[in-house]
């Protein structure tokens, strides 16, 4: 059987409690949803968040945690604090964790580690730059990034693996549906032998993902959802592309 497809919102630096209103458009929409749906907001607000979406077809997650389950670490969260909060997921390694925060593959599985010992389900981001693509070091890129950021016991039950091209996040570009198709191809092969259920694990793709592009990027093989950005802040917006989800099955 085929993973349920995720339909994932990174709100991340946006929104305030006026923007729960958003969340109660989205579910009223979506009241039974074909497959999960996930909004990452900022840590302020997943508590309110995840208490209003009990009533509801949707949960909620962080955007990234700290390794350590406690300490003085000003600033930092915690996952068991995530998960005392509310939140089902976090979102880790995402590149602009990766670039603004210099965070490695090795900070990336600590930290994953930490969320599956808190309950948590971690989506582990991974993608190459720019230049790296330019310079063909794609899927080399991609293939250390998946050996360095998974921790031990990672399957279907704990992880989910998000594709993100750095190049195309934000940008309004996207690759085409063969480099798509390949990149995924790829991270399910490089999975195979490191988890136990490889064919089971989601693989989300992100990066300008839209309703307009919505459908024909969930006909791709291999894409089991989508990891969105700006367009999941609108209840309209994520709401087509949890509706193109739900019809790619």
């Amino acid at each position: 059987m085929a993973p349920r497809k995720l339909a994932a919102g990174n709100w991340k630096m946006n929104g305030d409690l006026a923007s729960l209103s958003e969340i109660d458009q989205l579910c009223k929409a979506h009241p039974d949803p074909g497959c999960d749906m996930l909004i990452c907001p900022p840590a302020l607000l997943i508590h309110p968040m995840a208490a209003s979406a009990q009533a509801h077809a949707l949960t909620v997650g962080g955007q990234d945690c700290h390794a350590k389950e406690s300490g003085a670490h000003t600033g930092d969260i915690s996952a068991v604090q995530l998960r005392d909060a509310g939140a089902e997921y976090v979102i880790l390694g995402h590149s602009e964790r990766r670039a603004d925060h210099g965070e490695t593959n090795a900070d990336v599985a600590a930290k994953a580690a930490a969320a599956h010992q808190a309950g948590l389900i971690a989506i582990i981001c991974v993608g190459e730059t720019e230049a790296q693509r330019d310079a063909g070091e794609t899927l080399s890129v991609i293939g250390e990034q998946i050996a360095g950021s998974l921790p031990e016991r990672s399957d279907s039950a704990n992880t989910v693996i998000a594709y993100e091209p750095v190049w195309a996040i934000g940008t309004g570009r996207t690759p085409t549906n063969e480099q798509i198709a390949e990149v995924h191809g790829f991270i399910r092969g490089q999975l195979d032998g490191r988890t136990g259920d490889a064919v089971n694990l989601r693989l989300l793709y992100g990066g300008s993902v839209k309703p307009a592009n919505a459908a024909e990027i969930f006909a791709i093989p291999n894409v089991d959802g989508a990891l969105v950005g700006g367009a999941s802040l609108k209840a309209a917006d994520f709401g087509g592309i949890v509706a193109a989800l739900e019809a790619a099955g």
